[in-house]
């Protein structure tokens, strides 16, 4: 008997070819329980109380030291008058005290808003004001952007790497403490004392764990404010409530749970990760710090992702399961001491956030022997939506829909669907898609799209399904150039300009001219040894060679590096920024 769950998904009006291609055993749709993230956690520490939650160079806290110390921190904010609904800032670098503060604040009903450690004075001040948050929970390092803002917080809660709790500096030592910082190049500031400011450590101290008891509706209350990258202006926050997230762990860790088979499925309570993604990231929280901590693993948790850090933290504490963003995977692949890791230990090594390019994935496997399974979600989706199972990965793709999520392809400029093999507009469907935006009615309305009854997420990317159901992503929406009438790609000519050796990274942009539409630009980055030793007539030999003609680049720009996104994305926005600027 199938349950109404299943029935409803029968009744969608398109088929779902990617069924075929499931995992033995794996359900198309799996029940969501109703539960908060709080209550997720404390049942997780009850089960495993005595195994290490997380080693924090080389010191080790239990799943009940965590709790209790979780439960500490949110008796702390209760007692400050944080209460239900109110936003919670927080600004921190991968530590302990970001999982404490979560689940703390979590615990006491109130909205996170992580802001991006990388963030300077304008930004912190925009998602602060457009947040409406009135606590920020903030390395003392980064305190002094913070300050800046001008703004009147109500509660500024600072704490250092080495500040968590009493004793820590015994662990983890000065050298690393200093290595730390200097990774990070930016000072430790001393703050002043005043009313509304508080030390973490001593609020934790001087707190019984006894935090107050607050009712939860899963699906109705907000559990994050998760603000986007900022593609287009200021970035906006996604309304994700505690269900959102809940199910976005739920529903990307059963399809992990039974698509590995090589090694062994990924089980509760006996995975190492090794947490470097940034967790005020989407990606970072739920695939990690969210879903490591509530399915019993360790986490072996890095402020920054240093390749010798990542390397020898993967083989001290045997990691299982890796979890990484193509930057990354390009860095570790093209390091001497890659292969000092027996990588084909590892159940799972997983890519998302952005696209990994077809050469990365090829030497990675050619080096290693092991396969980076693609990935995709959006921070409006909780994260992800789909991956490539093991054994059935095809190269180019991000994969099949998890279990209880729909995705099509709809025509780019009308409100219909297309089908498979040509490209569009991917929607999606599920209970991990955002509520809306943030105090934005009408980018929230703009931001779905009604298909024959049905609400879909639009996800402005421009992608196709094949015949087998896998989705591949060709460029977002606001990247693809009009030229002379033609749609063009920018990844498309990226990576064909990547393929030439003596080329190291490459972006193109649209540049607008009236009488063509755009002219394509690209701008290029050479290998150290190439540096004005490659024209511009080379480059454009090579894309005669490989693409149409209307595909060529009229401009070429050579420089020494490309903008980037906090998560290793390029970032065309502020190359086509700096043009209009």
């Amino acid at each position: 008997m199938k349950n109404d769950g299943e029935k409803k998904m029968d009744n969608i009006f398109f088929e779902r070819p990617w069924l075929k291609s499931y995992p033995d055993g794996l359900p198309p749709y799996i029940e969501i329980p109703s539960t908060s993230l709080a209550q997720a956690f404390d049942e997780a520490a009850e089960r495993w109380g005595k195994k290490t939650a997380i080693i924090f160079y080389g010191k080790k806290i239990s799943y009940r030291e965590l709790k209790d110390l979780v439960d500490r921190f949110a008796a702390a904010l209760d007692g400050l008058g944080v209460k239900k609904g109110d936003r919670v800032a927080l600004l921190l670098l991968n530590c302990p005290q970001f999982a404490i503060a979560y689940f703390a604040s979590l615990k006491v009903g109130a909205v996170l808003t992580p802001v991006s450690p990388v963030y300077v004075t304008p930004e912190i001040r925009h998602q602060l004001e457009d947040s409406q948050a009135e606590t920020i929970i903030c390395q003392d390092i980064l305190y002094d952007y913070v300050e800046r803002t001008e703004l009147k917080l109500k509660r500024i809660i600072l704490t250092g790497i080495g500040e968590y709790l009493p004793g820590l500096m015994k662990f983890v030592g000065k050298k690393i403490l200093k290595g730390v910082y200097q990774k990070m190049d930016l000072p430790v500031v001393k703050a002043e004392k005043r009313e509304n400011l508080y030390w973490f450590q001593d609020l934790i101290g001087k707190s019984q764990p006894n935090p107050p008891t607050i009712e939860i509706n899963p699906k109705e209350d907000l559990a994050l404010l998760s603000y986007t990258g900022g593609t287009t202006g200021f970035p906006k926050g996604a309304m994700l409530t505690h269900h959102n997230l809940f199910a976005g762990y739920l529903m990307c860790q059963t399809f992990w749970s039974y698509s590995f088979t090589k090694g062994g499925n990924l089980e509760d309570g006996k995975e190492t990760i090794i947490a470097y993604l940034p967790f005020y990231h989407i990606f970072g929280q739920v695939t990690i710090l969210i879903s490591g901590l509530i399915r019993g693993f360790t986490l072996v948790v890095l402020t920054t992702p240093d390749p010798d850090d990542i390397l020898t933290n993967v083989g001290k504490y045997d990691v299982t399961f890796f979890l990484g963003v193509p930057s990354v995977y390009q860095m570790l692949n093209d390091h001497e001491k890659t292969d000092r890791v027996d990588w084909r230990r590892l159940k799972l090594l997983m890519s998302g956030a952005d696209s990994l390019l077809e050469g990365t994935a090829v030497s990675w496997e050619k080096r290693t022997g092991t396969v980076i399974h693609s990935g995709y979600g959006l921070t409006e989706t909780s994260s992800g939506i789909c991956c490539n199972p093991t054994g059935r990965s095809v190269a180019g793709s991000f994969g099949i829909p998890f279990p209880n999520t729909l995705m099509a392809i709809a025509h780019p400029d009308k409100a219909e669907l297309m089908a498979a093999g040509e490209i569009g507009e991917v929607l999606v469907r599920g209970p991990q898609v955002m509520k809306g935006y943030w105090r934005r009615p009408q980018e929230s309305q703009e931001s779905f799209v009604d298909i024959k009854g049905e609400m879909w997420l639009r996800t402005g990317d421009l992608g196709k399904m094949d015949d087998e159901g896998y989705f591949h992503f060709y460029d977002r929406k606001r990247d693809m150039i009009k030229y002379k009438g033609y749609s063009v790609f920018a990844r498309e000519i990226e990576e064909v300009l990547k393929t030439h050796p003596k080329i190291k990274e490459a972006a193109v942009i649209g540049v607008p001219d009236p009488r063509v539409g755009a002219n394509i630009k690209a701008v290029v980055v050479l290998e150290p040894d190439a540096r004005r030793k490659l024209s511009e007539e080379e480059i454009l030999r090579h894309c005669r060679e490989r693409l149409a003609h209307y595909k060529i680049p009229k401009i070429i720009e050579f420089r020494g590096e490309i903008p980037k996104t906090d998560v290793g994305k390029v970032s065309r926005r502020e190359l086509r920024e700096e043009r209009e600027g």
